[in-house]
């Protein structure tokens, strides 16, 4: 195999696959990235066996061919290397290494058969559909912040994507939740996506897919089995497992008869609860709201460290309210509003509270209470 490839294509293309390489693995073939060229194109392979990803890239290609070669190691190697600069990939078989050429530059890199690198079996795809880019950004970006880090509730480890019914017809609809906090994100439902069944992606597999969806042109082709899901562009395709475990019923614990209404300058609230927690004890960091005639006061009272409080005007027009919340997940929901204002519906101090983002009813958010 011989090719020459511009640098910022290489990089580009190994970036994305030395991302999903797991850094402490005990399979020596699992570090590697398969190289496999022909015509007027190299892809890249890598793979931790729950996630794989190609990518790419156009390359001259003066003698086809395969092997595989560190995925760290040829990263640093490229990201090192100037721009602009063409690189050219030799292995010629029988010395079991990969030249590596660029300018004045030479490396030679270890090389592993590609007999031996795992590839993901191909799944027959129960549902087919395309949407743009930013649309699944939005989806999985708002949600992701809840997905649970607890191993335990392994199915509360990824963002739940189903058909769904929405208050205007069905949607395409993405949760996630720890248990604490609650993120329910819809978007239009996709042509031809009606059947998908419904999958729960893994964390890791959400921050791989980020990646792919910068460009906001991109028309995204995702695939769903019961078992994986695939997320394609024309030069990136990222297949992985989907995880094993029914995603408990969300709908019940979205409260229904929140009847306080509180409106904030989401951008002024998340600020203001910035500041006010600098304060608090890191264990706990409760932030405590006191809501009365279109006054806010957020306070916090660490007896060790110290106390904060904070007056917003607001509109509030309900009897007074306290109400004691985590100050992360106070500021991870407040982040999450694109829109000039947060909506916060109240029921009592110990319910659960229900955010909104304005008058967009495609994005909800729910968030438990702490004792203050």
């Amino acid at each position: 195999m011989k090719i020459s490839i511009e640098r910022g294509t290489l990089l580009k293309a190994i970036g994305q696959a030395q991302s999903v390489v797991e850094r402490r693995n005990t399979i020596p073939i699992l570090a590697n990235v398969l190289i496999e060229a022909e015509g007027a194109s190299a892809s890249f392979r890598a793979t931790d066996l729950d996630i794989e990803v190609i990518d790419k890239g156009a390359a001259m290609v003066e003698r086809a061919g395969s092997t595989t070669v560190s995925a760290v190691t040829l990263h640093e190697i490229v990201r090192k290397l100037p721009d602009g600069a063409l690189v050219t990939l030799t292995d010629d078989g029988t010395t079991g290494r990969l030249t590596v050429e660029a300018g004045r530059s030479n490396f030679s890199l270890a090389t592993l058969p590609k007999e031996d690198f795992p590839v993901m079996a191909s799944s027959e795809y129960s549902s087919n559909f395309t949407i743009l880019a930013p649309v699944l950004r939005r989806l999985f970006d708002k949600s992701r912040f809840a997905i649970s880090t607890e191993e335990t509730r392994y199915y509360l480890n990824g963002v739940y994507m189903h058909i769904a019914d929405g208050e205007n017809g069905r949607v395409l609809r993405c949760v996630a939740t720890d248990g604490h906090r609650l993120a329910r994100i819809d978007a239009p439902m996709p042509d031809n996506a009606l059947d998908m069944p419904g999958v729960i992606v893994p964390r890791k597999t959400v921050g791989e897919l980020r990646k792919l969806l910068d460009d906001d042109e991109m028309m995204i082709a995702v695939s769903v089995s019961e078992t994986k899901v695939r997320f394609a562009t024309p030069d990136v395709t990222l297949t992985s497992k989907v995880i094993d475990g029914t995603f408990p019923d969300y709908t019940r614990v979205i409260p229904q008869g929140n009847t306080r209404k509180l409106e904030v300058d989401a951008a002024e609230f998340a600020k203001a609860v910035d500041r006010v927690a600098t304060v608090s004890s890191e264990r706990s960091r409760a932030v405590k709201l006191s809501l009365d005639e279109d006054r806010l006061v957020l306070s916090v009272n660490a007896p060790d460290s110290g106390a904060a409080e904070e007056e917003l005007a607001v509109a509030y027009g309900d009897e007074r309210l306290e109400i004691g919340f985590n100050a992360k997940y106070l500021l991870e929901i407040a982040n999450q509003v694109d829109r000039e204002n947060a909506v916060f519906m109240f029921n009592s101090s110990g319910d659960p509270t229900l955010m909104r983002e304005g008058n967009d009813t495609s994005a909800l958010y729910v968030v438990m209470p702490m004792r203050v």
